[in-house]
């Protein structure tokens, strides 16, 4: 049986993986994005495969645009909020409140707006047929899980998105809604790409794309990976705090 799925941030990396992860496997597929002419490049690909694509064009930060495209969209059965950016801060001292701003804006803030939008439209899947739990699926980043420098803006938003979707799976859970938040290691994609340090661990898109489909099927609260990063991010974490601060303190020298 199809599902009906929306992915934001659909036009490149891993929401670009996960559009296609889902029109193999048949499904309609909500794709949503800012550039028009990327999500025509989607739908050419989308007519080699079986699923059903549906474009939906705006620009996340503009809250009109976006509550009037999102009007379009009918019952869902998961929605994955996956749309972002990130940006760092290189002097610490020299504190850019603007780029700040800007990052939690666009993964943060507007994700409210969404999450505002698309509720009713996961509770509309649970009203047509109650043997069904919509999913709502957050894509936060497993660099919430230890402060990292330069990393301010970015590690803050999604810090925020990681409490956000813990707090919704508890006053979802008794309206039949499933909250998932997934915590990427580093993910090969235009974003990371910019990135001029090492990357443990990385994967591609695709690879982050089907262990996300894997995750939600399973409707796992936490969809972590890759495990090794994670435990090694974990493990860090429960040292005593003199520790990973000195840790992280010589890696930035």
């Amino acid at each position: 049986m199809s599902q009906r799925v929306l992915v934001t941030g659909a036009t490149s990396g891993i929401g670009h993986s996960l559009v296609i992860n889902y029109l193999e496997k048949g499904d309609v597929v909500y794709a949503c994005g800012r550039s028009a002419e990327k999500l025509a490049a989607i739908s050419e690909q989308a007519q080699q495969l079986s699923g059903t694509l549906k474009l939906v064009q705006f620009d996340q930060l503009e809250e009109n645009e976006l509550v009037s495209a999102l009007n379009e969209v009918e019952a869902l059965d998961i929605a994955i909020l996956n749309a972002g950016d990130c940006e760092y801060i290189d002097i610490a001292l020299d504190f850019d409140a603007n780029l700040f701003k800007r990052v939690i804006d666009i993964n943060l803030t507007s994700v409210g707006v969404l999450v505002r939008e698309i509720l009713p439209k996961l509770k509309e899947a649970t009203t047509a047929n109650s043997s069904v739990n919509p999913q709502l699926v957050f894509v936060g980043s497993s660099a919430a899980m230890m402060p990292f420098t330069r990393a301010q803006a970015y590690g803050a938003s999604k810090a925020g998105i990681g409490y956000l979707a813990d707090s919704l799976y508890i006053d979802l859970k008794p309206h039949n809604i499933d909250v998932s938040l997934v915590l990427p290691g580093f993910i090969k994609t235009p974003l990371t790409d910019k990135n001029d340090f090492e990357m443990p661990f990385l994967l591609t898109s695709d690879e982050a794309a089907k262990r996300i489909d894997s995750g939600i099927q399973r409707r796992h609260r936490h969809i972590a990976f890759p495990k090794r990063l994670i435990w090694s991010l974990k493990f860090a974490s429960w040292l005593p705090a003199t520790w990973w601060r000195k840790i992280m303190l010589n890696s930035d020298q």
